[in-house]
């Protein structure tokens, strides 16, 4: 199991990571989520040993891994460049780290055409991988990241440079070679999308500390705070202001009856969650069409004011529409 123990780091004398702590278990993917800066790209290089922490420890099974350089340490690390040998074919690539562990022979031979097999690409061994696609490339990353059987692997922004669907496809692919080979996982994003398919679990990186985590559906069901709501895109985020105990609150859509675990007292200011897909039960919200646009399966109706909704049918602009809705407050 891998511990990481309050975890601090300064950048240019500003702090990036604030006494951070999580771990990983056994067949568990983590995800480390967040905006560009907010240090998760970084914390997974203390975690490889490419950077020291200023303080905290990170443990493997209990023993501290400061003194363990980086190619001792038995995890495998894949880039969002791919970080091939160009002037290596891809047998040569992937058999690079069996080498370095002092494989030869029939071993070294069948442990390449096993991890080629999970990637799905046996036949493409004397390929240059100058002459592959984005994506075959990639795969061609993981399965040498795979060959010599790390204790760990580590995903930072490996999708970045690919286009939607291929990286759809390639994540459904590497979840099925995570669950199939049981390994560990921390995998780096700034892409919610991509957090919610691989991850067994989500910690969401901001100002220097986990803003929210848990297991995937708690965290989208559950974001905890407006900034968490906003960055994982799950819908409006509005003000208003408390009416009573009930936790009525007034808004520019009208009164919202929000479902709500806070304390608060009347008059004060608070978050509220709307998401776009309308309910059955709730609270009524009013306003006037601004903006339509076809999605897919149905309308993204925006209202003056900036709150969407997705509708099945398409409204008029300037039309008055009402929807009800289930508010949740996010606190203050």
């Amino acid at each position: 199991m891998l511990e990481v123990a309050n975890i601090v780091k300064t950048y240019e004398g500003k702090p990036l990571l604030q006494g951070v702590s999580f771990a990983v278990h056994e067949a568990e993917a983590v995800c480390l989520l967040g905006p560009s800066g907010s240090g998760k790209s970084t914390l997974l290089l203390m975690v490889a040993g490419l950077e020291a922490p200023d303080a905290g420890r990170i443990l493997w099974n209990g023993i501290d891994l400061a003194p363990v350089p980086v190619h001792l340490r038995d995890f495998g690390l894949v880039f969002q460049d791919y970080a091939l040998f160009p002037h290596l074919n891809v047998f040569e690539n992937i058999a690079y780290g069996l080498k370095m562990k002092h494989r030869s022979g029939d071993e070294l031979h069948r442990r390449v055409l096993e991890v080629l097999d999970l990637v799905d690409l046996r036949g493409f061994e004397a390929r240059s991988v100058t002459d592959l696609s984005g994506g075959e490339q990639q795969r061609v990353a993981l399965a040498r990241a795979l060959a010599p059987r790390p204790r760990l692997l580590m995903f930072d922004e490996p999708l970045g440079a690919l286009d939607r669907a291929l990286r759809e496809n390639l994540l459904v692919q590497l979840r099925l070679i995570l669950h199939e080979t049981r390994l560990p996982a921390i995998y780096v994003t700034h892409d919610q999308d991509e957090a919610s398919t691989i991850a067994d679990r989500v910690l969401l990186l901001h100002n220097g500390e986990f803003a929210r985590a848990g297991a995937v559906s708690d965290v989208w069901a559950h974001p905890g705070s407006a900034w968490a709501a906003e960055f994982l895109g799950l819908g409006n985020v509005i003000e208003g202001q408390v009416l009573d105990g009930r936790v009525n609150v007034d808004t520019p859509y009208g009164i919202l009856r929000a479902g709500c675990g806070h304390a608060h007292r009347v008059g004060d200011k608070v978050k509220i969650l709307i998401r776009p897909a309308p309910a059955r039960t709730g609270s009524t919200i009013r306003g006037q069409v601004s903006d339509v646009v076809f999605q897919r399966d149905r309308f993204k109706v925006t209202l003056d004011g900036g709150l969407f909704l997705y509708l099945d049918v398409a409204a008029k602009l300037g039309q008055e529409i009402s929807a009800k809705v289930q508010p949740e407050c996010l606190g203050q």
